[in-house]
C-alpha cells in the first residue's frame, strides 16, 4: 500500500520541477526573514535570484549544529514566534538544547509524512500500535503519534519506560504495532518471559525501529523473538523529526520524502558533492517547513543515496542505513550524547580532574553508560562517604544534562591513559555485526 501515489511515484522530472520551485521559495524566505541566513549569503556571496537549477545550490553555505546552536532559543524561526503552535528539542553540545519550533501548516504536513513512512513499513487502520517513545521535548513521540492517527491506526501513547507495564498493554489491548528504539525492543522480548508471558502469544505483527543506529543481525533476532516484520526509520529534530525517511517492505533502503527534502551526500572533508551512490554525509534542505526551515543541513550521519526506482513502485531516494557518524557524537538508547556535554559538567564539579573516559556497553539488549572520571588527590584520600558524595553529585548532574541513567566510578589520579595526540575519552564496546 502506498499512501500518496501522486508524489511517491511521481517521475523523476515532474519531481525536480516540484524541488525547484518549492527551493527557491525557501531561499527567498529565510533570507528575508532569517539574520543568520541573510548574514551568511551575503558573506559568501550569493543570493536566493541566482538559484536557476537544483545544481546552484551547491553555492550556498552549509547550516551546522554550532550555528543553530549559536541563535538559541529562537534566533532561526522564519515566523513570527505568535504562529508557532509547538516546540521540540534535542540534546546540543553544550549545556542548551537545540530547540526547533513548528506552525500549525508545519504540524499537518509532518503528519502525512510520517503516515507515508508507517504506510509503507505497513501499518492500517486495522492496527493497534504502541508507542514506547518518550513523549515529551524528543520528537519521536510525538512525531509518529500523529502520523500513525493520520492513517488511521488506534495509537496506544504508552510512552518510554515501565517494561513490565509495555507488556501487560500489549498483551492486554492486542497491540500489532510496536514503535520503539530497536534495543529497547530486545529488552521486552528478554523480559517478556520473566513475566510468564510468551512473545508468540502476542498479536505483534510490525516493528517500527529508530533512534539509534542498528543492525542486520539485531533484525534478525528482534524478528525471531517478538515474531514480527522489523523496519528501520529516519528522523532528526533539525529537519523535522521522524518522518524523513523509512524502509517499506521490500527494505533495501529508507525512502526518502523528497517533495518535502533536498538530500545531499558530501565528502565530510573537502565538503564536495559526491556523485550518486558514493558514501559520504547526509545534508538536507527543507523544502515545506515553515516555522523552521534549514539550508544545506549537516546532519553528521554517514550514508549514501540511490535513486533507482523501488520494487514497491515509489520512485523517491533512498538512503542506505546510516554507517556512524563524522563527529563525536554517541546515540545511547535513543539519546544523543556528546562527550562535550560530559566534559563541561566535570570541569562545573569541584575535586575533578579534566581527565576522564565514556565506556558504553551493551547490557543484554540495552545500552550502559558508564563514565570513569579521575578525581584529585586531596578528594581520593578522603573517607567512603565523602567519595559516596562527590559520586552521587556527578551522577545527578550528569543525568539531569544528558536525560539519560548514567553510571559513575571515581579512579585514582593518572589511572586513565594519557596519549600525546587526541585524547581517547570514548569506549565503545556495543558492536553492529
Amino acid at each position: 500500500m502506498i499512501w500518496d501515489v501522486a508524489n511517491e511515484c511521481c517521475s523523476r522530472e515532474a519531481l525536480e520541477r516540484v524541488q525547484l520551485s518549492r527551493l527557491r521559495e525557501t531561499l527567498s524566505r529565510v533570507y528575508a526573514r532569517v539574520e543568520h541566513y541573510r548574514r551568511s549569503f551575503d558573506e559568501h556571496g550569493v543570493h536566493p535570484d541566482q538559484l536557476r537549477t537544483l545544481a546552484d545550490l551547491q553555492r550556498f553555505p552549509f547550516l551546522t549544529k554550532h550555528e543553530i546552536l549559536q541563535h538559541y532559543p529562537f534566533g532561526m524561526l522564519a515566523v513570527p514566534f505568535r504562529e508557532v503552535v509547538r516546540i521540540h528539542s534535542s540534546s546540543g553540545t553544550t549545556g542548551n538544547p537545540l530547540v526547533v519550533g513548528y506552525s500549525r501548516c508545519d504540524l499537518e504536513i509532518w503528519s502525512e509524512m510520517v503516515a507515508r513512512i508507517v504506510c509503507a513499513a505497513g501499518v492500517t487502520s486495522e492496527d493497534v500500535v504502541q508507542i514506547a517513545f518518550s513523549y515529551g521535548l524528543f520528537t519521536g513521540g510525538f512525531g509518529l503519534h500523529y502520523g500513525l492517527e493520520r492513517v488511521g491506526a488506534a495509537v496506544v501513547p504508552a510512552s518510554g519506560g515501565n517494561t513490565e507495564r509495555q507488556i501487560r498493554l500489549m498483551r492486554d489491548f492486542g497491540t500489532t504495532a510496536l514503535v520503539c528504539t530497536p534495543t529497547y525492543a530486545l529488552h521486552i522480548a528478554e523480559v517478556a518471559p520473566e513475566l510468564s508471558v510468551d512473545p508468540e502469544s502476542l498479536k505483534l505483527r510490525l516493528g517500527l525501529f529508530g533512534s539509534e543506529p542498528w543492525s542486520e543481525a539485531i533484525r534478525r533476532e528482534i524478528e525471531a523473538k517478538l515474531g514480527l516484520f522489523a523496519t528501520d526509520n529516519y528522523g532528526l529534530s533539525e529537519v523535522v523529526g521522524p518522518g524523513v525517511s523509512g524502509e517499506c517492505q521490500c527494505r533495501c533502503g529508507l525512502h526518502i520524502n523528497e517533495d518535502h527534502f533536498l538530500v545531499e551526500v558530501i565528502d565530510p572533508d573537502t565538503l564536495e558533492v559526491l556523485p550518486e551512490g558514493e558514501v559520504g554525509e547526509l545534508v538536507f534542505t527543507t523544502l515545506t517547513k515553515e516555522a523552521f526551515p534549514v539550508v544545506r543541513y549537516r546532519t553528521r550521519d554517514i550514508s549514501r543515496i540511490t535513486r533507482e526506482p523501488c520494487e514497491c513502485g515509489r520512485t523517491n531516494a533512498r538512503m542506505e542505513r546510516v554507517r556512524g557518524r563524522t563527529d563525536d557524537m554517541l546515540i545511547v538508547r535513543g539519546v544523543n550524547v556528546f562527550p562535550s556535554q560530559i566534559e563541561a559538567v566535570l570541569l562545573e564539579i569541584e575535586g575533578t580532574e579534566p581527565h576522564y573516559q565514556i565506556v558504553v556497553d551493551r547490557k543484554g539488549a540495552l545500552d550502559d553508560l558508564e563514565v570513569w572520571v579521575e578525581v584529585s588527590e586531596n578528594v581520593f584520600v578522603d573517607e567512603w562517604k565523602q567519595l559516596a558524595a562527590l559520586q552521587q553529585r556527578i551522577q545527578r548532574r550528569l543525568e539531569t544534562v544528558l536525560g539519560i541513567s548514567v553510571r559513575i566510578k571515581l579512579v585514582e589520579p593518572k589511572s586513565i591513559e594519557r596519549t600525546v595526540g587526541k585524547a581517547k575519552h570514548v569506549v565503545d564496546r556495543r558492536t553492529l555485526t
